[in-house]
């Protein structure tokens, strides 16, 4: 089985593709390394932007599996802009040109965000999506730009995934039990914008899990599935977080509770993904903790930018903006 992964370098196709590659799968990533590279050489690599890729680059893979995009609201809402360029053109421009290249199956990375705010229900995926800021929406359209592309012969999934969690070689500390793990070991507090909201969780070993179950799903298959390893308030997040690291590192921690409004608000149902991926998570907050403090001597460099992708992102800005400004000077000599 030959694929391709777009934005395969980042946080969670590094955690990713040793899986696969254990797997006997054959990896290829096009990326452009904003985070650097932590791929085993065994990848090959296509260091191009997704818009430049053409229908040859594409010919020969069986699947081609889109991690792309900007990754979260913070990022979206600096550049909107940007964030409906990758978030939404970028998938379904890649799609296009894998369908007209033979491929066989497109998997979209779409996010539980999509759904906005709900009030004390469970949400399936035939449930309306209300997000009214850029980062839903933006994967949405993604999302249906990609679906519209399916048929007999085309198979797409979308993953909406909840917040990923859990140690990768790419590592971020700008996710919801990271930030905490981070802040309580660096600061010896654990801050909660708001304990009322709910968030489905993912450990990104669950993560893997159902990518690993979308590649290896009958060809066939298409649709959407919601992916988490589970739901839980804000609260409820903080308090495992805490009680396990004070339980597994014998230390004190304290909480810092906020009443920040919040129009994020969901939690959603597995089941479709349980019955037709065989997708049956394996992880809750505490073990995701666990897999931090397992690694944490990889990443205690707690404020390095390179963990933070808004960071990042505005280095870069700032960097394409200086060269913009010096290029005509440059021309004239």
């Amino acid at each position: 089985m030959r694929t391709l992964i777009a934005g395969g370098a980042g946080y969670v196709g590094s955690a990713l593709i040793p899986r696969l590659l254990e797997r006997g799968h054959e990896i290829d990533v096009v990326d452009l390394f904003w985070f650097g590279n932590f791929l085993d050489p065994k990848v090959g690599i296509l260091h191009k932007d997704i818009f430049d890729l053409e229908t040859a680059d594409l010919e020969g893979y069986d699947q081609v599996l889109f991690l792309a995009g900007l990754s979260n609201d913070p990022m979206a809402e600096f550049s909107p802009s940007k964030n409906f360029v990758f978030n939404a053109a970028a998938p379904a421009y890649l799609a296009y040109a894998a369908k007209k290249a033979g491929v066989k199956r497109f998997i979209y990375a779409s996010s539980c965000s999509v759904y906005g705010y709900t009030e004390n229900e469970l949400f399936d995926e035939d449930r309306p999506v209300s997000s009214m800021y850029p980062y839903g929406i933006s994967k949405l359209q993604g999302e249906r730009a990609v679906l519209q592309m399916c048929d007999s012969d085309f198979s797409v999934i979308a993953l909406r995934k909840g917040t990923v969690s859990g140690y990768s070689p790419r590592m971020r500390f700008d996710l919801l039990v990271n930030t905490m793990f981070k802040t309580a070991m660096r600061d010896g507090v654990i801050r909660v914008s708001n304990p009322s909201i709910w968030r489905p969780f993912l450990s990104i070993e669950d993560a893997a899990i159902a990518y690993t179950r979308s590649i290896e799903a009958n060809q066939r298959l298409s649709g959407v599935f919601n992916i988490a390893s589970g739901n839980a308030t804000l609260g409820e997040i903080a308090d495992e977080v805490r009680s396990t690291l004070e339980g597994d590192l014998n230390i004190t921690l304290r909480l810092e509770i906020n009443n920040v409004h919040d129009v994020r608000n969901y939690k959603v149902s597995v089941e479709r993904a349980k019955n037709i991926l065989s997708f049956h998570p394996q992880h809750d907050v505490k073990s995701i903790v666990r897999n931090l403090i397992a690694n944490m001597s990889k990443c205690k460099d707690w404020d390095n930018p390179a963990y933070y992708n808004i960071r990042v992102f505005k280095q870069l800005e700032e960097k394409e903006k200086a060269e913009l400004v010096a290029a005509p000077a440059g021309r004239s000599r």
